[in-house]
């Protein structure tokens, strides 16, 4: 929902944004799978990998659980919760948009208490099955006869597009600021990956897009970028101050805005208070017209 004082909408990645790791490769490297899944994604595409892994892990008995202590384990920067829990505080909508998996992120943001402060995630789904083994999915079926995400951009690979997702945010941003009768408040997104290319291309003037210095997305977006403004990152202290900076310029960008459209709603209702009208006598009925004249004065005998 959004804020009434202008504050923005922000979407973040999650892999190398919210989390300092890959959570596929941390999961993985962690549980002692690491050559096993390489093997996998010398014929598999990744989000099927990671599945096919998973199942490979069940079935040596490796729990659910055991992947959701693993995530436990990932790092996440105090300077990330603190920009959360200060967006949040200063009234922004925050949303997960990511290539990871509905599981890790979840566990993640639960265990440090950050849940609570999203009001969505687009990506990959996942469940625990009946017999306990964890399942990932595409976010775009893309396995025949399924279409896919019809996405020409290489960047963006079969199983998700989040430039397809963005377009989708986007349109109900418009939707809800028309409905609302206001302006359509700012997006911003923040990423790292090749993946996260799509998405930017997406926002418009006025929007932001945060890429993290010296990843894939900055080369990407050097070479064409978007229509919206580019803020880089480098390193999660520089993320939070960059990120609070946006957020407090688009606040007191609305303010002033609000504010001079209250003066000129004044300075209009003052004009209309102010006029005064004078009725023409020549276009009224004698009896108003005799009316609108000076009375004569009866003066005593």
């Amino acid at each position: 929902m959004a804020a009434s004082n202008g504050a923005p909408l922000v979407v973040f990645d999650f892999d190398k944004t919210i989390v300092d790791c890959d959570s596929d490769n941390w999961v993985v490297d962690s549980l002692g799978a690491t050559r096993r899944f390489d093997d996998l994604l010398r014929h598999l595409p990744w989000n099927h990998a990671i599945d096919a892994m998973m199942g490979e892990l069940h079935a040596e008995g490796r729990t659910a659980e055991d992947v959701a202590a693993c995530l436990r384990a990932a790092p996440l920067s105090p300077h990330v919760a603190a920009a959360i829990e200060s967006a949040h505080a200063r009234g922004c909508e925050l949303r997960v948009l990511s290539d990871a998996n509905a599981f890790f992120i979840e566990t993640v943001l639960a265990h440090h208490g950050l849940a609570g402060y999203f009001s969505g995630t687009d990506t990959n789904p996942a469940h625990v099955d009946a017999a306990g083994r964890l399942r990932i999915r595409p976010y775009h079926e893309f396995a025949a006869p399924a279409p896919g995400h019809g996405c020409a951009l290489p960047s963006c690979p079969p199983n998700m597009c989040k430039g397809k997702v963005m377009e989708r945010i986007l349109q109900e941003e418009e939707e809800a600021a028309v409905a609302a009768r206001r302006r359509r408040r700012a997006v911003v997104y923040l990423g790292d990956g090749r993946g996260d290319y799509c998405p930017s291309l997406k926002l418009r003037e006025g929007d932001y897009v945060m890429p993290r210095a010296g990843y894939p997305v900055c080369d990407l977006i050097t070479g064409a970028p978007p229509a919206a403004a580019v803020r880089e990152w480098d390193g999660f202290e520089d993320l939070a101050r960059v990120l609070l900076g946006i957020v407090d310029d688009e606040i007191a960008r609305a303010a002033v805005t609000t504010t001079t459209e209250q003066d000129d709603a004044a300075a209009m209702n003052a004009a209309v208070v102010g006029a005064v009208v004078v009725p023409d006598c020549r276009a009224l009925p004698a009896r108003q017209e005799a009316a609108l004249l000076p009375q004569a004065v009866r003066v005593p005998n």
